[in-house]
Order: C-alpha cells, then sequence, then structure tokens
C-alpha cells in the first residue's frame, strides 16, 4: 500500500483509479467524490425523485468499491459508473412503487443543474426555467428506454458506442432508438403546449 502518497485532486480519473486501487485512502476519497457527483444527476434524472436518487447512489457506490479491482483503468469511468446506476435504477424500481405526481414534483423542485451565467435578466432565467421543468415534465412520460437513452445521449454526452454498451445493445439500435426518443419527446412538449393554450383561453360568453 502507498504510504504518504499526495493525491493530485486534478488527476485523470485513471491515474486516480489506480492509486485507489493500490489502497491509496485519499485516492478512494478523492474518487468516491467524482463517482458521487457524476452519479447523482443520471439517478435523478432517471427516478425523478430526490430522496430515491440518493437511495441508488449510495447503493452504485457500494457496488462500485466492491468491484474496484475489476475496473479497466485504461478506459473511460463514464460507462461502467451509468451501468451501475442504470441497473441499481432497475433493481429499486421493482422494488417500490414511484407515483408519477412525487416523481415531477421533485424534478420541478430540483431542476438540472446548470452554470449561471451573471449576465443573464431575469426574465431569460425565467423563460429558460421553465423550459427546463417543460422538458422534464416531458422526459417523465416518455417510455423507461426513451427516457434512458436520451439522459445518456443528451445530458451524459456518452458517445454511441458508450451507450450501447451500458444498455448492452447494438450501435445501430442505440441511432435508431434515440431517433424515436427524440420524436416521442417532440410529440409530447407539442401537445403540452396545445394543452396549455387552450387551458389559458378564456371561456366564450
Amino acid at each position: 500500500m502507498p504510504v504518504g502518497v499526495s493525491v493530485d485532486t486534478s488527476a485523470p480519473d485513471g491515474a486516480l483509479l489506480v492509486l485507489a486501487q493500490d489502497g491509496e485512502s485519499e485516492a478512494r476519497e478523492e474518487l468516491a467524490r467524482r463517482v458521487r457527483r457524476r452519479a447523482y444527476p443520471l439517478a435523478l434524472q432517471l427516478m425523478g425523485n430526490a430522496e430515491e436518487a440518493r437511495d441508488v447512489v449510495q447503493d452504485a457506490m457500494l457496488r462500485f468499491f466492491r468491484h474496484l479491482d475489476r475496473i479497466d483503468a485504461g478506459r473511460p469511468l463514464e460507462p461502467w459508473l451509468y451501468q451501475i446506476v442504470r441497473n441499481r435504477v432497475r433493481d429499486l424500481k421493482r422494488r417500490q412503487y414511484v407515483r408519477r405526481q412525487e416523481s415531477l414534483e421533485a424534478l420541478r423542485e430540483r431542476g438540472r443543474p446548470e452554470t449561471v451565467d451573471p449576465r443573464a435578466d431575469p426574465a431569460a432565467d425565467a423563460a429558460r426555467h421553465e423550459l427546463q421543468a417543460r422538458v422534464w415534465r416531458a422526459l417523465a412520460e416518455l417510455s423507461e428506454p426513451h427516457r434512458e437513452i436520451l439522459v445518456l445521449r443528451d445530458y451524459q454526452d456518452l458517445s454511441y458506442r458508450e451507450i450501447a454498451g451500458v444498455l448492452k445493445i447494438p450501435q445501430g439500435t442505440v441511432m435508431s432508438r434515440l431517433h424515436a426518443a427524440r420524436s416521442r419527446l417532440r410529440e409530447v412538449l407539442v401537445e403540452e403546449h396545445r394543452t396549455g393554450d387552450r387551458a389559458g383561453q378564456e371561456p366564450e360568453e
């Protein structure tokens, strides 16, 4: 076990992983922070509930470190981690019934993490947050396969090859499913917009 190793917190994942596999506690702590920071947004996007997302992350981290020695330090960490998170999400959904309205409320309250632009004006911020809320509500309406593939591609920015590895499907299926998911998302957004317009119309006297 390395003794007195000073871990560079800006080091690449692979370098940290090698040190963690050798038993360096500081490297394990930094790796745990990175795993938690990356796993939580995905778990929240797939579960739609903050408390259950934290449960998923806890289970995923335990599994991640239980199999730490099996991880290839020469490969990107995210696909392996996201596959664990996805499996934990599915396990939790099998054990618990998640009510849709609670999920939507959690999404609206939490929101997607984003960088704050100090130059943005309040009106633009309000419009952006409203659009964000609409997209999150629409995502919750999609089937699980469509929601998963959109989150992995458009929110987690995985390549087609990485998504294929996470979902264990051919790359051709990734592309066709992604196209179908985006089409369905547009349909849901358009329908929500139409419904909102009808609800906002004043009744005729």
